[in-house]
């Protein structure tokens, strides 16, 4: 490996054909011994190679070819179309291995029929053979090409226990099918075992598929965040124009023109018109924002009801929209690769139980007697068979199936077994507060009007209905039932409001600024109230005709019902609540205030959101962050345990590996609860598992031969690992009823 890192690049490939944590740990060693590479990192749980090297000496093709070598592959593409091939190569698999399951399932229902009740059936072994064979050799194939794989570089995994105990089931049962004299011979019964091969290829596959589903929804998260960004711009050229334009032939210094509705393609800066902007997917914050001349605007945004035109300024890579997509790409690579325990116990488990297996046959041969031979082969297979990982394999998979399976019917979305298994141990939750603790929707919350005196309401009514700006629609919306009236010389007032005339007078709607700028009186009543509602951080419109105020409206973003006992209760399950927002500090304390949390951030950017989280697990803490917009997205990939509400953007929802489909806060402490009880159910399943080998292992080997003559037939043995399979399924279950 060259040590030399000049000129050196880095680039992210993702390596295809890993079947568990110990290929990543082979993928990564082929990798690093490659001539010019300086540094190599594979994460099993992305399914990604992050590779440093010196593009003079190696380049991607060759480094392709060296991982084709080890067994494994590498998607080098441009990385515009790399996202949608890796997604179209993972549905395709999911649905071979979907096929392969149901037939497996299929085919081995009538073995295992005929092997337990029917064994002495005319033609029984025949019929067994016919439907065993297509389930080992055709649909169990990847096993044992998987496993060869592995002997190549000494190593072993669950597909080669697999491999093994199948391959040596189906073997003996052959031989004894077509040579049963040989047994007779020696005045033994030749047993077949064509249902514990069968059986075990369709649980293995079985449990393949459940984690090839729950992989297979994490790289959807960055495909959105580039749908953001439209395909196709308008340019204004030299002669004035317009010209419809691919987004990758866009270039700084030009001039594109911003349609109502439309999304902003690139960086820049208004050079004319005005109109609201939406950043929430960006800022988080619900309010669009006014765009007006040399205003930033930002690529994934979207415009509201106006029209403008802007200069780019960053385009390609260098946009904001970019960077967080970067930013997440790293965040989502950066974490250790998931070393499942299984297979790392696998590692051991299959070298041993090969040696046991063999170590039974020599003592059998050597004290045996004159039927050494035939009762050390048949302990032998014995071994191998109730060695079988079917309970190990199914462990963890059937208590997370479970456990997803609750947390759906409580609303609880849950992508991956690494965060339903990490919940448990969170202690710091990072809450945000627009669309997380509160609605996310501005709305009226409170109306003064003077001397209770409101038959004016249906001038309010038409001119907030002419209005661009966002909080009109939230007095719109509490004025519904209210006939609206014709006005003439509607006006909007940029940063100010809007005014009409109706019935010859002059009616204006906006802050302060316009009432004063228009010289119009203020009553008492009215401005003390205003000062009230200011004082609780809540937004005041007012409403006046040329001479005086006629109302004050109060506009917030309320705080969910339930918000205030989820507090609550996750504090009093020991857990440090901080909030993070980018309002103003005024908003936070009162929000903070009202909702009993005691630490909180105000204007806070987003991509300082993610530098909290690492703050936070720095001090040791393991970091839940609970956010609903794009802008969390970064912050969401680096949190220990990522939770999106439901409501929120489909890129936070995408980002995180939990989700809230109700927007509920009380869902989060029920998700730790189920966390704690899945985690519980997996340890019971593998302690159950492994007693059973522990036990099983020795007695299958003949441990209580010399004391009490009792041998165990391979057929029992193939019963009793569907036993211990049946037993762990039950457990997990049992999760179903749990409160």
């Amino acid at each position: 490996m060259a040590t030399n890192n000049k000129n050196t690049i880095t680039q992210t490939f993702p390596v295809l054909g890993m079947t568990c944590a110990s290929c990543a740990g082979s993928a990564e060693s082929i990798v690093q011994h490659q001539e010019g590479v300086v540094g190599a990192s594979v994460n099993f749980a992305t399914g990604n190679l992050t590779v440093e090297y010196q593009p003079d000496i190696i380049d991607a093709d060759k480094l392709q070819k060296a991982v084709k070598d080890g067994g494994y592959d590498l998607l080098v593409e441009d990385e515009s179309i790399q996202q949608e091939t890796l997604e179209t190569i993972h549905a395709e698999k999911f649905k071979k291995l979907k096929t392969k399951t149901t037939w497996a399932i299929i085919l081995s229902l009538p073995v295992v029929v005929i092997g337990m009740f029917f064994m002495d059936m005319p033609y029984g072994n025949e019929i067994m053979l016919a439907f065993s064979t297509p389930v080992v050799l055709w649909l169990g194939r990847d096993f044992f090409v998987n496993a060869w794989r592995q002997a190549k570089h000494r190593s072993a995994n669950m597909d080669t226990l697999v491999a093994l105990s199948t391959g040596i089931a189906y073997l003996f049962s052959v031989f004894n099918m077509l040579f049963p004299e040989f047994w007779h011979q020696r005045g033994l019964h030749a047993h077949v075992y064509f249902e514990a091969a069968a059986v075990i290829i369709a649980f293995i596959l079985l449990g393949k598929l459940l984690e090839e589903k729950a992989k297979g929804n994490t790289s959807s998260a960055i495909k959105k965040l580039m749908g953001l960004q439209p395909k196709n711009v308008t340019v204004i050229l030299a002669d004035g124009t317009e010209q419809q334009t691919p987004i990758e032939n866009v270039n700084s210094g030009d001039i594109i023109l911003v349609k109502p509705g439309e999304k902003i393609a690139v960086d820049g800066l208004v050079t004319s018109g005005n109109s609201y902007v939406d950043e929430s997917m960006l800022s988080g914050e619900p309010v669009p924002v006014l765009k007006s001349e040399n205003e930033k605007v930002f690529a994934g945004t979207i415009n509201q009801k106006g029209s403008f035109r802007f200069k780019a300024v960053k385009v390609g890579k260098e946009t904001m929209l970019a960077q967080i997509i970067k930013m997440v790409q790293d965040a989502q690579g950066s974490k250790a690769p998931v070393q499942k325990l299984v297979d790392k116990i696998a590692g051991i488990f299959v070298p041993v139980v090969m040696s046991i297996a063999f170590l039974t046959f020599l003592l059998w041969l050597l004290l045996g007697g004159e039927n050494g031979v035939v009762q050390g082969l048949l302990a032998a297979v014995t071994v191998l068979v109730i060695a079988c990982p079917c309970a190990l394999g199914l462990a963890t998979p059937t208590a997370i199936m479970v456990g997803v399976g609750k947390g759906a019917e409580n609303g609880i979305l849950i992508k991956d077994a690494e965060s339903l298994e990490l919940a448990k141990k969170v202690n710091a939750i990072i809450l945000d507060k627009t669309g997380t603790i509160t609605e996310g929707r501005p709305e009226v919350t409170d109306i003064l009007w003077q001397d209770n005196d409101d038959t004016v309401k249906n001038i309010l009514l038409s001119i907030e209905k002419q209005s661009e700006h966002p909080l009109a629609e939230a007095i719109v919306k509490h004025l519904a039932g209210t006939t609206a009236t014709t006005l003439s010389m509607f006006e909007s007032i940029t940063g100010k409001g809007a005014k009409a005339d109706h019935n010859n007078e002059t009616y204006f709607v906006g802050n302060r600024k316009l009432l004063f700028e228009n010289k119009i009186n203020i009553s008492e009543q009215l401005q003390k109230r205003a000062d009230e509602w200011s004082k609780q951080s809540k937004t005041v419109i007012w409403f006046a005709n040329s001479k005086q105020a006629l109302s004050v409206i109060a506009i917030s973003d309320k705080i969910k019902e339930t918000s205030v006992q989820a507090i609550k209760e996750m504090q009093e399950m020991g857990i440090d609540l901080y909030m993070l927002t980018g309002d103003n500090e005024t908003t936070a304390k009162a929000i903070a205030k009202e909702t009993g949390i005691k630490h909180y951030r105000a204007e806070v950017l987003p991509q300082h959101k993610a530098d909290f989280v690492k703050e936070l697990q720095q001090k040791g803490k393991t970091v839940a962050m609970v956010g609903d917009g794009i802008n969390d997205s970064t912050a969401l990939a680096t949190a220990d345990v990522s939770i999106a509400m439901g409501k929120g953007s489909d890129i936070a929802m995408d980002v995180a590996k939990m989700t809230i489909i109700s927007s509920d806060l009380t869902k989060i402490p029920q998700a730790i609860r189920l966390s704690k009880q899945t985690v519980a159910t997996i340890k019971q399943n593998l302690f159950w598992a492994f007693i059973y080998n522990l036990i099983g292992i020795p007695v299958a080997a003949g441990i209580l031969y010399p004391i009490n003559g009792f041998l165990l037939n391979p057929m029992i043995a193939g019963a009793a690992m569907a036993l211990s399979s049946v037993s762990v399924v039950s457990n997990s279950l049992r999760l179903k009823w749990k409160k």
